[in-house]
């Protein structure tokens, strides 16, 4: 139950934390915004050390970093820059293949193999998230700058975002099947290593945007990196500790879903179809709880 309610908690953090990024892609670039959030949330976390033992096995410690590159480091740039490039319902839809890609990989590489309940209920829950996304078709986009044509263009950053993610949760579920690391530990370690790779990406050239932006703003971007990375990641910890990584996924994912609740903000129209859709989602989702 606990990694349940870790899973929704996670996704609504996560999903409120975007629609403040989302306005900030317009104006700053997706490795800035990347790098600033993960700074600022490594510094709130970082008593989280007090717990590392020295018993700690460096492997578990070099796993964490190289998830942290990988789903923080390189994830979330991608994923900023496909909500810069090509919007939001666009990138939810790509995002949407997630649940099958780390159900698929739990089972290649760690041996967790689902029941047939609960693949079926991963399966509805992703073919519900994309008929959703895609029948909100009044969702407000940004201008992408890449044409409808370009399809490799169009869809690199999200499924590169999707592969980033899944692998960097992956290596995470490794390190809890074979340690007792906390979450709250776990989190500061894969922080350190997106930012030292961001870091190091641009060459110790860190933009502080922060100070250009009014004071407003400010306190917006600032609650968005509380809840969606120090917050968000958190509870997806708790999850990829507490459940197996395709089942975690497939509640993680309901980003879309929770976005419903933000409608209103996104100009977006809520059908008859859309409800009947997120209605066979939770149905899905009951399969893959029960």
């Amino acid at each position: 139950m606990i990694g349940i309610l870790s899973a929704f908690g996670a996704a609504t953090s996560w999903t409120y934390a975007c629609c403040i990024w989302r306005t900030q892609t317009q104006k700053y670039k997706s490795i800035d915004i990347n790098l600033i959030k993960n700074i600022i949330a490594f510094l709130v976390f970082i008593p989280a050390f007090i717990n590392l033992s020295s018993i700690t096995e460096l492997k578990h410690i070099f796993i964490l970093l190289i998830s942290g590159i990988i789903g923080i480091g390189l994830g979330d740039t991608f994923y900023l820059k496909s909500l810069q490039t090509i919007g939001t319902r666009k990138t939810l839809s790509i995002e949407t293949l997630s649940p099958l890609i780390a159900a698929l990989s739990g089972e290649t590489f760690i041996n967790e193999n689902l029941a047939t309940k609960s693949w079926v209920g991963i399966i509805i829950v992703s073919i519900s998230l994309f008929i959703i996304l895609k029948k909100g078709n009044n969702l407000k986009e940004e201008n992408a700058p890449f044409s409808e044509k370009n399809n490799i263009k169009i869809f690199a950053f999200p499924f590169l975002s999707v592969l980033c993610a899944v692998l960097g949760g992956l290596f995470s579920r490794m390190v809890f099947l074979q340690s007792n690391l906390s979450p709250f530990l776990t989190t500061e370690i894969r922080l350190l290593g997106a930012i030292i790779f961001l870091i190091s990406l641009k060459g110790f050239n860190i933009n502080f945007f922060l100070k250009d932006i009014e004071k407003k703003q400010q306190k917006k971007f600032l609650i968005s990196i509380l809840l969606g990375t120090n917050i968000g990641i958190l509870l997806q910890q708790v999850v990829f500790k507490t459940l197996p990584i395709g089942l975690g996924w497939a509640l993680l994912s309901t980003s879309p879903v929770i976005s419903l609740f933000f409608a209103k903000n996104e100009e977006r129209e809520i059908t008859k179809k859309i409800i009947f859709f997120t209605c066979f989602l939770l149905f899905g989702l009951t399969l893959i709880i029960l």
